[in-house]
């Protein structure tokens, strides 16, 4: 009877628990849903947002010069659009050059495309089997997808002039957006504080990986230039750009310099620059950069890989670009900004919570002797 009694006080919990569950993933659903739907205006405002948070300590320097609060955010203004016209620039420049490039490897790469042909066939591989993979290398895509790459850019450039509308907005409400964090962190403390966690988050993330990102990408040109790499501008542009794509980023850098160093120098060129990204890589973004970033980024390998694909899915090429900062906001938002929900940050992070050790007991004093009536001491 006890037991069932425990069964019958414990059910409500659980089923409570499991619709609270199916609930938030029906929400969630639905959310993501519109997200995806509305993808088009999330990606430049959420960028929008990303460059204003990485950009503020220089608005803080500022302000310590008592400039006008108007002038202050001019030039944050004006920070934001060199910063965004100087990357488009080269980032146009780069992929045009790469269009320009490609052409030129059609005969090399058709006839690699023939061999691997005659390779399967001698291992009797069907000819059907051959036709799918041999369409599938053919120049003439590789061509259409870099041409493709480039609308893309130029689209881009349409979206350019919202992002910096948004940009404009965004500037001169900073001012009046902190002042009302600071009053809204009396009421709500919890979600004011997660709020801050994630701009600090953002802010290191960002910052850092442009750094190293900028050095990778020098390192790579360099050393591109020096084997007599073609295009090395541009796979040193590449390399700068992927280093935002956590987890895989430095697959995309290295591969299209490698197959262009084997077309147009030998195995050998390919399997050096191969092992200069690889050592790059290694001593910069898995050993150096990981200890400048900390512990502010909290999140596991895992959990940063499938945010990955996910905002790739939801958002399109710019989610893949600020996976760590969308996933940032959904961890500030949906468990930092409730207590309750703070048990899941050790698995978000993959780090354990560090053991406390329980208070020392205090110390009991000895029991007193009583001395018998008539004795002295």
């Amino acid at each position: 009877m006890k037991h069932a009694a425990d069964t019958a006080s414990r059910g409500p919990q659980a089923r409570s628990f499991a619709a609270s569950l199916l609930l938030g993933v029906a929400t969630l659903t639905i959310a993501i849903a519109g997200m995806k739907a509305i993808a088009d205006i999330i990606g430049p405002v959420f960028m929008a947002l990303v460059i204003t948070i990485t950009l503020h300590p220089i608005r803080l320097r500022l302000e310590q010069g008592r400039l006008p609060g108007w002038v202050t955010s001019v030039l944050m203004l004006a920070a934001a659009v060199l910063l965004l016209a100087g990357f488009a620039v080269v980032l146009i420049v780069s992929v045009a050059q790469l269009a320009a490039l490609l052409p030129t490897y059609a005969d090399q790469i058709r006839e690699g495309v023939a061999n691997v042909g005659n390779t399967l066939r001698g291992a009797g591989v069907k000819q059907g089997q051959i036709d799918a993979v041999t369409d599938a290398l053919d120049p003439g895509q590789i061509i259409d997808v870099a041409m493709s790459v480039l609308s893309g850019t130029l689209g881009l450039l349409t979206d350019l002039f919202f992002l910096i509308t948004v940009l404009l907005f965004i500037a001169f409400d900073t001012d009046s957006t902190r002042h009302s964090m600071k009053t809204l962190g009396g009421r709500f403390p919890d979600p004011v504080a997660a709020l801050d966690n994630f701009a600090r988050g953002t802010r290191s993330y960002m910052a850092v990986s442009a750094s190293f990102g900028l050095v990778v990408a020098i390192i790579d040109g360099i050393a591109l230039h020096l084997l007599d790499v073609p295009g090395a501008f541009v796979w040193a542009v590449l390399a700068f750009v992927t280093n935002f794509i956590p987890n895989i980023g430095f697959i995309i850098g290295v591969v299209p310099p490698a197959l262009i160093a084997l077309l147009d120098g030998s195995p050998g060129v390919m399997a050096t620059v191969i092992v200069v990204y690889s050592v790059i890589n290694f001593v910069i973004q898995s050993v150096v950069q990981p200890r400048v970033v900390g512990d502010s980024v909290g999140l596991s390998p895992t959990l940063t890989f499938l945010s990955l694909v996910f905002w790739t899915w939801v958002i399109g090429p710019v989610g893949a670009l600020l996976a760590v900062p969308f996933s940032l906001l959904a961890k500030s938002l949906l468990v930092e900004a409730d207590p309750r929900g703070t048990w899941a940050l050790p698995l978000i992070s993959g780090r354990p919570e560090p053991e406390t050790e329980p208070p020392p007991e205090p110390e009991q004093a000895p029991p007193a002797t009583i001395q018998p009536e008539g004795t002295s001491r």
